[in-house]
This record gives structure tokens, sequence and C-alpha cells, in this order.
């Protein structure tokens, strides 16, 4: 069994690729196929079937692999500038202009705690400007980049629209949990029969990945883990694309979002989730939402794995606007999804593959204007629900 601790080395260990296809058990009308590797599950498992001509889970794409590395097609390997250090890649930043790209190469790791902690230092991406490794390249893990300053809030910044950041590997301070900060700050009384609150809360920093305010992100092909806020938090602007990717070890209780949306819109497909809180999150406000597709959530997750918060208007609680979550598998024990209002539009729920859950209310909780239907549940053997 694996430990609640942060692996040393992961690397390329969890990058899912095509695999082979194993014979049905069910007869004609079920095929299993897409494997992803014994590494990640312990045992041969698949990520999505077809029943009756149907898929129900998440395939690989003509892009790449689930969760990116090996096999995906969209790998950089130069750029118009060259960075292997921190001054270098400061130094690129501030002189790329949109359409450029600032390349690290695989073998590089830039440590940028000091200066976190000492300046607040922020790495700022131009509008237009591409942050670029090789993750994937003949074996690379791609550059890293990494701050172990609990206050790295946020450790990349994009300053306009139309940013691409791929291939790199994005890590954080904190891949714990602090359960028990968690419980002394809301759930302990005091003498005074109160409780110590979000006050206590945050004193104890918290830490975001990469944040913007602009329309039309691209994060592909990268590694992100160890945020206790967020991995990638979409404050605001659409059309944000999320895919091929692995996101990880963004569990700090009360927190702890591998994507996170305030009032933003974006496409999430093809990443690979594993202990995260909530894999994926909103605040529920208007004119935010998500399209959830082709994402496998593996074995752990803090809390339910794919979010959406009630935010309070008028009377009713709405949790944001349109929500469509289709072909995802889910191998968590938690909860996969909870939708904890009315959104605006709908959310709909369909095509998805629940294996450790047996039916529509142990795998999706919600509320009005939820739309949950044409599901497969359990793994030996799976059934449609319509």
């Amino acid at each position: 069994m694996r430990k609640d601790v942060f692996p040393a080395k992961i690397r390329g260990l969890f990058s899912t690729g095509s695999g082979h296809a194993r014979s049905a058990p069910l007869g004609a009308a079920l095929c299993l196929a897409v494997l992803l590797p014994a590494a990640v599950y312990g045992a041969d498992e698949p990520a999505f079937l077809t029943i009756d001509g149907k898929v129900y889970g998440a395939q690989a794409d003509e892009v790449g692999p689930i969760g990116g590395g090996a096999g995906y097609t969209r790998i950089l390997t130069k750029g118009d500038f060259v960075a292997t250090n921190l001054d270098e890649l400061l130094h690129a930043l501030a002189a790329a202009q949109p359409g450029q790209v600032v390349f690290i190469p695989g073998e590089t790791e830039i440590d940028c705690t000091a200066r976190v902690y000492i300046e607040d230092l922020v790495l700022e991406i131009p509008a237009g400007v591409t942050l670029a490794s090789n993750r994937g390249q003949d074996g690379s893990a791609g550059a890293l980049i990494c701050s172990d300053a609990l206050d790295t809030k946020p450790l990349i910044r994009i300053m306009g629209p139309d940013v691409r950041i791929t291939g790199l590997r994005i890590r954080g301070p904190n891949p714990k949990r602090y359960i028990e900060h968690h419980y002394r700050s809301f759930a302990e009384k005091l003498p005074n029969g109160k409780r110590r609150g979000h006050t206590y809360y945050y004193e104890f920093p918290t830490s975001q990945g990469i944040d913007t305010e602009h329309a039309n992100l691209e994060v592909d092909n990268c590694e992100l883990s160890a945020f206790s806020h967020a991995g990638i938090f979409l404050q605001r602007g659409d059309d944000h694309h999320i895919h091929h990717n692995f996101i990880h070890h963004c569990q700090y209780q009360g927190l702890g979002y591998g994507i996170c949306h305030d009032v933003s819109m974006s496409l999430i497909e093809r990443n690979l989730f594993d202990w995260n809180r909530h894999s994926i999150a909103g605040t529920g406000r208007a004119d935010s939402g998500y399209v959830a597709r082709h994402n496998v959530e593996l074995g752990t997750s803090l809390g339910h794995c794919f979010d959406m918060h009630g935010k309070p208007v008028e009377g009713t609680v709405i949790a944001g606007t349109t929500i469509r979550i289709h072909n995802n598998t889910f191998r968590a024990y938690a909860t996969p999804m909870f939708i904890r209002g009315a959104p605006q539009d709908i959310c709909e729920v369909y095509h998805n593959w629940f294996p450790r859950h047996a039916n529509p209310d142990e795998a999706v909780r919600h509320g009005k204007k939820t739309v949950v239907r044409d599901n497969a549940y359990g793994a030996d053997p799976p059934r449609v629900i319509p």
C-alpha cells in the first residue's frame, strides 16, 4: 500500500501510454481497451470500456496518451530563448514577445525557493508567449521549476491572453494534508465554546502553481504537484484548455485543488489525477464552469474528485453556469463528484465509468438541474444505468 508521503522521484513513472487490449469475459458486447500501466494501479486495469458500441470512460487521442509524457505529439524541443538557470529564465521572460518560445532543456532544475522567500518572486509570462520543456522526448521527465517556500502564491503568473505552458514539471512546497490543522481551525472548541476559524487556518501559508486572470491559457503535457491551494488557479477568463497533464498531491485539507475555477470557463481533458482533495473544483459563481472529458482519476482522493461549490444568490444556491462531465474514469473510492447547488444552465454527467461505485446515488451527489444519464458502474461486470 502506498503511504501518504510525497515520492522523492516520480519522474515519468505515472505518464500513461496506449497499452494492450485484453479479451473480455463478458461476450462480444463488451470490449476492454487502453490499459494504464501496472506501475500506476499495481495491476492491468482498463481506462475505458465499450458496451454495445458505446464508449464509457477515458480514451487517449491522436495528440497523445492520458497524462502526457512518452508518445505526446506536440513536444517542443527548442525556442527563441533558452534558459538553464533562474536568471536566464527571468531575462528571457522579460524579453519574449507574443508568438515566441522560452525553452528550458529537460535536464534543467530551477529552484526558486530562496527568491520566493526573500523577494516574493513570481515568474511572469507575457501575453502570447510559450514556456516549454520536452517532457516525454527520449525519456525526458521535462525541466523542473520548483519552490519549497510555503507562501508560494503563485509560482507562475499569466500576464495576458494566449499563453501556453508545456512539457514542464512544476512542483510546489506542500504535498501534505494537514488534517490536524484543519480540525483545530474548524472543529475543536476553545474553552469559551468558540472555534478558531478561518483567521487561524490561514495563518499557515498556502501555495498556488499557475494563476491567471486572462483568457485562453493552455497547459499541456506537464506534471504539476504539491500546491496546497491549487495547481492551476483559473481566476478569470474563458477558453482555457488544460490537457494531457499529470496533476497530483494537491491535497491540503480545506483547499487542495488540482484545477480551481473562480469566474472562468475551461476544457479539461486527458489528464491523470491522483492524491488531490478535489482534482477539479469551482467557486460556484455565475459565468463559471467546465467541460471535463477523458480524464482518469487514480486511486486516492482526500475528498470528492470533481466539484462545483454552491454560491448563495438571491435566496437560492447556484453552482456555476454550465458543467459537462463525460467519458471520465474514476478509480478512487471517494465520491467521484459533488455539484453543490443548481447550475444556472445545466450540469450533464454521462458516458463516465465508475468502477468503484455501484449506482448513480453512490457516484454523484447533486441538486437541481444536474442530469445523470447513461453511465457505467462497477468493475466485475460493469453495468450501464440509463
